[in-house]
């Protein structure tokens, strides 16, 4: 169990809960950690991007000196099976899912295109595709797309902005027309924690499939993807997989719908004999067809990194971690930022949320910006959010207080109010 200041909002009750962690010695194998004065950087923002492990830049320059410099054509005996390889790790260390079921490759949105369209063409005479009316916006802009070039429907699903998807509005929804329905399993807005096994039941219940985006809780929260009897999964490995900006992301299939599915992007990695430079494509087995091209050798050695850490520290652990330090933001902001115009715009269950909070308030933009300006990452979503994650690994319990009180100390000096009202924008 992680310990939590909850009986107790003192900042000594924060370094208790900090000595008592039992994930504390993680914090050292990332960069950036080492300071401890009082302006210190208080950054809460990795569910945005996780900070970089201190493991990853030698990773990266062995890629680069040794494989490449040295080995040169060499070393794809070893690079072509990375994309498996380092998929197999994500499965049994972080996703909970079987071994041949996860593939690192491409991006989210380009992985999250390639399994929609694979599970629309495996449900034929069905004309329905369903989202949520307040995901992510590119899943939303790639179920519209899908549906638009194969004439289908695009049926919305209404989510409550901050407690997130109710089951039952989403069960209305479902009937025999419906093929494949798209989700988040943590809302990016409220971090709002959707149940994967109650949802893959209701659908598969109407006939249709699911295709999970795990992005804002991949490294986070259970997924427990065989438990669930989850269809298809994508997610990215920048967040709280600590794989660095632009990452690749991976994409999960499961097992007995492998050989049933076609990915539309025909690329030569996904192909059954690839270096036979056939004249017609023909997938590979399993997971292996749903690749597409040369995967990013570089790029994946720092993927590794934060996937084996990750897998180290155990998702259990993380997630409990989370509830912890994020219950830690909701007592705060309802002892200190309340008075002030603050509400929180998360589930307040921890059972029903992922690894980050959101507050509201009529001037989140000048908020996030004056936090920045005094040493703490946050960051804004519209309208009026101001989202909050401290990564479990990485983050204390005590950063998490030192941050909510210099939220209070803008909030009670009122020096918000000379940041801009609006951002910029980039012309």
């Amino acid at each position: 169990m992680h310990p939590s200041p909850s009986t107790d909002l003192s900042r000594a009750a924060a370094l208790a809960a900090d000595a008592a962690d039992p994930l504390a010695g993680f914090r050292a194998r990332f960069t950036g950690t080492d300071d401890d004065g009082p302006d210190r950087l208080l950054y809460l923002d990795g569910n945005s991007l996780g900070r970089l492990p201190v493991e990853t830049p030698a990773a990266v320059a062995r890629a680069v000196e040794q494989e490449w410099g040295q080995g040169l054509v060499g070393s794809w005996a070893d690079w072509i099976g990375h994309a498996r390889r380092i998929g197999d790790l994500l499965a049994a260390g972080v996703l909970g899912a079987r071994p041949g079921e996860v593939l690192v490759s491409d991006s989210t949105s380009i992985d999250l295109y390639k399994l929609l369209v694979a599970a629309a063409d495996a449900r034929p005479g069905r004309d329905v595709l369903v989202c949520c009316a307040d995901d992510f916006p590119t899943d939303r802009y790639v179920v519209a797309g899908v549906a638009g070039q194969r004439g289908m429907t695009v049926r919305e699903v209404e989510a409550h902005v901050d407690e997130g998807l109710d089951p039952d509005v989403l069960a209305a929804a479902l009937d025999e027309r419906v093929a494949v329905v798209v989700l988040s399993q943590v809302a990016y807005r409220s971090g709002a924690l959707v149940d994967v096994a109650e949802v893959t039941r209701l659908a598969r219940a109407a006939g249709a499939l699911v295709v999970w985006d795990l992005s804002h809780g991949a490294g986070a929260v259970a997924a427990e993807l065989t438990r669930a009897g989850a269809d298809l999964a994508v997610g990215c490995t920048y967040k709280h997989l600590n794989g660095g900006p632009g990452a690749p992301a991976f994409l999960y299939v499961r097992r007995e719908l492998q050989d049933q599915l076609r990915q539309p992007i025909w690329g030569w990695f996904g192909q059954r004999d690839q270096f036979a430079m056939g004249p017609a494509y023909e997938p590979a087995e399993g997971v292996d067809r749903f690749a597409v091209g040369t995967p990013p050798v570089l790029a994946m050695a720092a993927v590794e990194v934060g996937v084996r850490i990750t897998a180290e520290a155990g998702v259990e652990r993380i997630a409990a971690k989370g509830r912890a330090l994020t219950g830690l933001v909701v007592e705060l902001a309802d002892a200190w930022l309340a008075e002030h115009g603050v509400s929180v715009a998360s589930p307040r269950d921890p059972a029903r949320r992922g690894a980050h909070v959101s507050l509201t308030h009529p001037a989140a933009w000048q908020l996030t910006q004056a936090l920045i300006d005094r040493g703490v990452v946050p960051d804004f979503r519209t309208p009026d959010r101001l989202r909050l994650g401290p990564a479990p690994l990485y983050t204390r319990f005590v950063d998490v207080w030192d941050a909510m009180a210099r939220l209070r100390t803008v909030l009670a000096d009122g020096s918000w109010t000379t940041y801009p009202t609006e951002r910029a924008r980039v012309t």
